[in-house]
């Protein structure tokens, strides 16, 4: 007896398999021999050999009458007669079938396996019948099976919304960190290209494999590429608390002004240590500015004995500063001197006047001051402006230890100059089953 099967369509295939309640596929149809281009079109020709030919009748039998019981019979009287690949592929389709009519996962997932071990599972189906079996043990935590499984649905052309992200979670819970960053970059750049935004999880399962590998940078590299994609003050608070761990005053008061700049400074707790370390930092306008704007925002409390005293504090040292600056920023001395130069736009920032620290940085690096520095603060000022190309310029030429700060920096001026990106299409249910 000869059988040919016509590969159930992926659209089916994924209903059947994706719903709580579930029907059963279109019976495979017996036919005689026909043209080579129709058993293309339809699958494999199958030859079950003669041990297991009565069973394989005996299956087909009671599959056409939706008796489970017979099917479920026949299965197993014929198990052990199953030797050469085309038995094994019957019996992993008529397996999946009384997974469907008994509305059973552990059968349909052992016939999608068998099935797809036979080798003959024709190639219109082999995305789905992947697909699903993936799914599969991704549910049961074996997420190297998963990850081969999944793998092979994406080259079969798998369209399925889930399939990126539970790849990649497999990838990364199998210990292939590699092979799940490789992939979510390439599935990253992708879907900016086409407009479209990548799932959250596209980023944070990397960036949290790449964490548990100490491979920090790589991190940085990937929440970066999440805060331009989600640009929210949660994330980006997120996202710069783990960026500030380990860094001295200086780079600290960075990125607390990042922070400011984003939008998510959230707690009491992070306009004080700005505050602090503005003061320290001989930055009175500053400090008074930021505490005013906490206020404003209601993360700092009306009354605040603390902050209330620091601004007082400061206001009374910053005197006159503010009203001299302009006149002081443009002596000899003042633009001779890196120091002094950087400084001073340090100062005019912290007025809220960056347009006029932008020649004083400037000046601080013709003068030979600290490049990394002072290039950073010139980008930061020039992004505050308005002028995104120079910012761009020069957060590119940042190398030293303010590099991931300038990161960060190019991802928002990013994030402000894209189209507003289509969300990523959604994903499908999880395989529940019956």
């Amino acid at each position: 007896m000869i059988k040919r099967f016509r590969p159930m369509p992926a659209t089916a295939m994924a209903a059947v398999l994706g719903l709580a309640m579930m029907t059963t596929a279109a019976v495979p149809a017996a036919a005689r021999e026909k043209p080579k281009k129709e058993a293309a079109t339809k699958g494999p020709q199958l030859n079950p050999s003669k041990d297991f030919r009565p069973f394989a009748q005996k299956m087909d039998a009671a599959f056409k009458k939706k008796d489970a019981a017979a099917l479920q019979a026949a299965i197993t009287e014929g198990q052990g007669a199953a030797t050469t690949n085309d038995d094994k592929y019957y019996l992993g389709f008529f397996t999946l079938q009384l997974g469907i009519l008994n509305k059973d996962q552990a059968l349909q997932e052992q016939g999608l396996n068998t099935a797809l071990e036979s080798g003959l599972v024709p190639a219109a189906d082999a995305a789905i019948y992947n697909f699903f079996s993936g799914q599969f043990a991704y549910q049961k935590k074996d997420y190297a099976k998963a990850a081969q499984r999944l793998e092979a649905a994406r080259a079969a052309g798998s369209t399925e919304a889930a399939l990126p992200d539970v790849l990649l979670d497999s990838y990364a819970k199998s210990g292939q960190t590699d092979k799940a960053v490789a992939f979510a970059k390439e599935n990253i750049a992708t879907m900016l290209a086409a407009g479209q935004r990548p799932s959250e999880q596209m980023f944070v399962v990397p960036a949290r494999a790449l964490q548990e590998a100490n491979r920090t940078e790589e991190m940085l590299d990937l929440l970066a590429l999440r805060v331009q994609s989600y640009p929210t003050p949660q994330i980006w608070h997120q996202t710069l608390m783990i960026a500030i761990r380990g860094a001295d005053k200086d780079r600290t008061l960075d990125t607390l002004r990042l922070m400011r700049a984003t939008n998510s400074l959230l707690e009491r707790g992070e306009y004080a240590e700005y505050a602090t370390l503005a003061s320290q930092a001989a930055l009175p306008g500053e400090v008074v500015a930021v505490i005013r704007e906490g206020k404003a925002k209601r993360v700092i409390p009306a009354a605040d004995a603390e902050l209330d005293e620091l601004a007082k504090t400061q206001v009374e040292r910053a005197g006159d500063e503010e009203s001299t600056l302009a006149a002081y920023a443009k002596r000899p001395a003042t633009l001779s001197n890196p120091k002094v130069a950087g400084v001073t736009g340090d100062a005019l920032v912290g007025y809220g006047r960056a347009a006029e620290a932008i020649p004083l940085y400037q000046a601080a690096l013709s003068a030979g001051g600290d490049k990394d520095l002072w290039t950073y603060r010139l980008a930061v000022a020039q992004a505050m402006t308005g002028d995104a190309a120079a910012a761009k310029a020069s957060f590119g030429q940042v190398t030293g230890p303010r590099k991931t700060l300038a990161k960060f920096w190019l991802a928002k001026l990013n994030a402000e100059g894209a189209p507003a990106a289509a969300p990523a299409p959604a994903a499908a249910q999880p395989v529940t089953g019956g």
